[in-house]
């Protein structure tokens, strides 16, 4: 049997190179697939393969001292998710072009927001009428899942959140409570911290975010729609009656199915219904792919 795990961990590390070929010999020799990213600021990864596998891989991880009580969460898939297995050292581990003001200890983020578990996200919303979901993700992920009436910034990537946060939009939310959340949890823990630097003044994070929120709640709380994933599945729903919210690009039915852009060269995903899917001409992000995938043909 076999599964995928997501976990991150920030903490200080001296040497990052050591730290990436240490992870890539020991995910290797299990067999394992997935992408890691280490940084001076810690480690992200999402892995697949056996169980006993990945059990053994999350119990040699934790015996390097700064990861000693790293979250590791279960999710559903297999090895055959990821095409490879990816390891990697960057300048951070998520791309918020945030590197110089990021400061982390042995402790994690310094300066982020409180966390709390799903249960405790409850305990707020009904003690309180003024809470409101941040989405912390990609415009598109939040296209077809998202907490109810969250705010959903204009992201394309990670580092359009610190133009989005200083660009006064949300100036009327920062004196209430704003919880953050994402996929995982490692988005917020960045995106919290400078958020409190940009004045918001009571700011939470979304403890092992919207994953281990699925695990707590499925589609019976306050989330709706499917979530997001970054391998092969593309998409991931918490119980048989997921809401389905997100709407195609080209006749606005209800869907979750993204479909990467018939042109190769974008990067791109098409929000698109099955309908829509079996005419190969809409699958293109946009009129310019359409037209460049005709002149590359040509």
């Amino acid at each position: 049997m076999q599964k995928i795990l997501l976990y991150y961990k920030f903490t200080p590390l001296k040497d990052p190179q050591a730290v990436m070929f240490w992870q890539k010999t020991l995910a290797s020799s299990l067999n394992l697939r997935g992408r890691i990213l280490i940084s001076e600021h810690g480690l992200n990864g999402t892995v697949g393969g056996d169980i006993d596998d990945l059990k053994a891989y999350a119990k040699a991880t934790k015996q390097y001292p700064g990861f000693k009580d790293i979250v590791f969460k279960w999710s559903d898939g297999s090895r055959e998710d990821f095409p490879r297995l990816s390891v990697k050292v960057r300048n951070e581990v998520v791309a918020f072009d945030a590197g110089d003001e990021l400061v982390v200890d042995e402790n994690g983020v310094v300066g982020g927001g409180v966390h709390l578990k799903p249960k405790d996200v409850h305990a707020l919303v009904e003690s309180r009428d003024d809470v409101v979901f941040f989405d912390g993700r990609n415009a598109h992920e939040a296209a077809i899942g998202k907490f109810k009436n969250a705010v959903v910034p204009d992201t394309h990537t990670s580092r359009d959140f610190i133009k989005e946060l200083e660009s006064g939009k949300y100036d009327d939310i920062k004196d209430k409570p704003v919880v953050t959340y994402c996929t995982g949890g490692i988005r917020c823990e960045i995106l919290s911290a400078l958020m409190k630097k940009r004045g918001f003044q009571e700011v939470y994070q979304m403890d092992g975010g919207i994953v281990k929120y699925g695990e707590a709640y499925g589609d019976d709380g306050l989330w709706e729609g499917s979530l997001r994933v970054f391998d092969d599945r593309m998409t991931v729903d918490f119980s048989d009656h997921a809401k389905t919210i997100g709407e195609c690009s080209h006749c606005g039915d209800a869907t979750n199915n993204y479909e990467n852009c018939a042109f190769a060269n974008c990067n791109d995903l098409v929000l698109i219904c099955q309908n829509c899917k079996a005419n190969p001409d809409l699958l293109f992000h946009t009129e310019a792919c359409r037209s460049n995938a005709q002149l590359q043909a040509a």
